[in-house]
């Protein structure tokens, strides 16, 4: 089995180390498979995108296509056309792409047209939310996919109910994967809450960086809010994302930080992993920091009107409170008096996210694909 796997983003990295872990297993086993990993370069920042690769100690790219920033449909057609260009060089058996981001649907277009066979690892997400991007590249791939690896019964009832149920399959979630094999070298390594001075239990993580929040009049918003939330007993981190730094830069040069505000540099995962660990809470508006913040027991407010991770949500972790002032306090004031234990509210939920295994389910699964 060649396999091609096209990656671009931060949460495409983190799944990918649990992919390509599984594949060396495989390996070392005499099973015959190999992979050529694709990076688009969408996120090509080093903070963004190598610190993943040395940390996670996923192989090198084979090839990075550097394709960089742009709108929608100028990088999505870059993408488009060096990764057609890169299928009829290679010829590979499958190609694998993962998650919701341009890099995605460009992958899973260019192969479904060159009649090459697309996995979809993460498939059947649904915000119902069509002004998402990531929402129309979720269904756009589903539907262009051959198999549909699905992360949650959840996620297999949206596919079934869009009459894709026999191409699903589900494994778990890789993340979950990626998670429980991190967190140990997270709380090894990583001195990121020594380093910024902060005591565990008693600061708040924040990140924003969809289009939407960082439109400038909502990030004002959303930033007024943290200055709020920030004080002294309860300093508030903010991992700035480039997108978020830039607009607040250009666009927001009037607006200052409150002195327990801390604006920092986008993180490493095993620094944003032990960050999350330590913390008493999460607001994001990330689908990926929501899961991983579960997966550690960090409550979460999400700053969105919905979430395609309903099951964070269903167990009691998460409450989605989307961009309002009021709305959002009510939330930190909910988690203020409310205690949360991961353990046993994915007990309770019967493991949605399943037991830890999903990416040698992945496996089995691609391989199936040749029998």
């Amino acid at each position: 089995m060649r396999m091609m796997s096209i990656v671009g983003a931060r949460p495409q990295f983190v799944k990918l180390a649990a992919v390509c872990r599984a594949i060396a297993r495989r390996a070392a086993s005499g099973v015959p498979i190999e992979d050529f990993i694709v990076h688009t370069g969408q996120h090509y920042d080093p903070g963004m995108s190598d610190v993943f690769f040395r940390e996670l100690a996923i192989p090198a790219p084979d090839i990075d296509l550097e394709i960089g920033s742009g709108t929608h449909g100028a990088q999505t057609a870059r993408m488009l056309e060096a990764i057609e260009r890169l299928l009829l060089e290679r010829r590979p058996d499958a190609v694998v792409v993962y998650g919701d981001t341009n890099s995605t649907v460009a992958g899973a277009l260019a192969a479904a047209k060159l009649h090459v066979p697309v996995v979809h690892i993460e498939a059947g997400l649904r915000s119902h939310n069509r002004r998402m991007p990531e929402e129309i590249n979720r269904v756009t791939t589903d539907h262009l996919s051959d198999l549909l690896l699905a992360p949650t019964p959840t996620a297999m009832r949206n596919l079934e109910r869009e009459a894709l149920g026999p191409r699903a399959v589900f494994v778990g979630d890789v993340m979950l994967d990626s998670v429980r094999h991190a967190l140990t070298l997270a709380n090894e390594r990583s001195r990121i809450v020594e380093e910024l001075g902060l005591q565990p239990g008693r600061y708040a993580v924040a990140t924003i960086h969809r289009a939407d929040n960082t439109e400038p009049p909502a990030l004002r918003g959303l930033l007024d809010v943290l200055n709020e939330l920030a004080c002294e007993a309860w300093p508030v981190v903010v991992p700035l994302h480039p997108r978020t730094e830039r607009v607040i830069r250009t666009e927001l040069a009037d607006w200052a930080a409150a002195p327990h505000l801390r604006l920092i540099a986008p993180l490493g995962y095993l620094d944003m992993l032990r960050l999350l660990k330590c913390s008493r809470l999460l607001l994001t508006d990330s689908g990926g920091l929501q899961k991983e913040a579960f997966f550690v027991g960090c409550p979460c407010i999400t700053l969105r009107e919905e979430t395609e991770w309903e099951e964070t949500v269903a167990a009691g972790g998460n409450l989605v409170a989307g961009t309002s002032r009021g709305r959002i306090r009510a939330a930190v004031e909910h988690w203020a008096r409310t205690p949360f234990d991961a353990d046993r509210a994915m007990r309770q939920a019967g493991s949605p996210f399943g037991s830890g295994d999903a990416a040698e389910r992945t496996i089995d699964a691609v391989l199936a694909m040749q029998r």
